[in-house]
């Protein structure tokens, strides 16, 4: 099928965006919540309303789960440009020198991410100052409220906000602040534990292997205890996929 223009593609009544990078980019640039769902995470929506009420939510989704999108070729036959929450944010701070101080605010799970984060922006040209970065404290679950960080974001307003949290909670964030931001728009990025590959927080994932769909293979030879339980549970979507009549639009 050919891909010359971009198209969204309903599942699970998310909308997700099947094109380049830069054309994602230029979507996120018009504001709203994009959101990376992983396979575990998707195979969850049955069972966790407000992370599914999140998706739906958001102004889109990108195709980072590979597994998802092998499925949607096997059952659907329908082929989509998988574009990683990895691979996207590398290639955002790629381009990040070129936005002025003050545009990039990062929300973080612990002091020591932040201080990683930090460095790691400055290494690609950029100035980040830390007021300019938040430390989230622990949401409970259901809806968020937190409104020191709206305070935040109200007076420096940023143009892009990157949530680097735990799937579930961010989007569920992020829905909260875009919906409380509305007068201004920014562009929120739910990218997650992303960064931490790059700053090495994480294992690192070479540009190859996550190509290659086997990001997931590194992360669980890494913690096998941790995260081949996780991604076991992502094979729910077979047949949850199976069942799903999809919508797709041409943009």
């Amino acid at each position: 099928m050919a891909k010359d223009r971009m198209r969204e593609i309903y599942i699970f009544g998310i909308r997700f965006l099947d094109g380049t990078f830069q054309e994602i980019r230029q979507e996120l640039d018009r504001g709203g919540v994009m959101v990376v769902p992983a396979a575990p995470a998707l195979a969850t929506i049955c069972e966790d309303e407000h992370y599914h009420a999140s998706l739906k939510e958001s102004r889109f989704a990108i195709f980072d789960s590979g597994l998802l999108c092998l499925l949607l070729l096997v059952f659907k036959g329908v082929s989509v440009r998988r574009i990683s929450g990895l691979d996207f944010l590398r290639l955002f701070l790629r381009d990040i020198v070129q936005l002025q101080s003050g545009t990039v605010f990062l929300i973080d799970p612990t002091p020591d991410d932040s201080d990683a984060n930090r460095t790691l922006i400055t290494k690609w040209g950029y100035t980040l100052e830390t007021t300019h970065q938040y430390l989230a404290p622990m949401y409970s679950a259901g809806e968020i409220s937190d409104p020191r960080l709206l305070r935040v974001l109200r007076e420096l307003r940023p143009r892009y906000i990157i949530l680097n949290l735990g799937g579930g909670v961010q989007e569920r964030l992020a829905i909260y602040l875009s919906k409380q931001l509305d007068s201004y728009a920014p562009s929120i990025i739910c990218t997650g534990a992303a960064i931490a590959f790059l700053t090495g927080r994480q294992a690192a994932i070479s540009p190859i292997m996550d190509r290659l769909y086997l990001g997931w293979l590194v992360r669980c030879l890494t913690d096998y205890r941790r995260f081949v339980p996780r991604y076991l549970r992502g094979f729910k979507l077979i047949p949850m996929i199976m069942n799903e009549t999809l919508k797709e639009n041409r943009l």
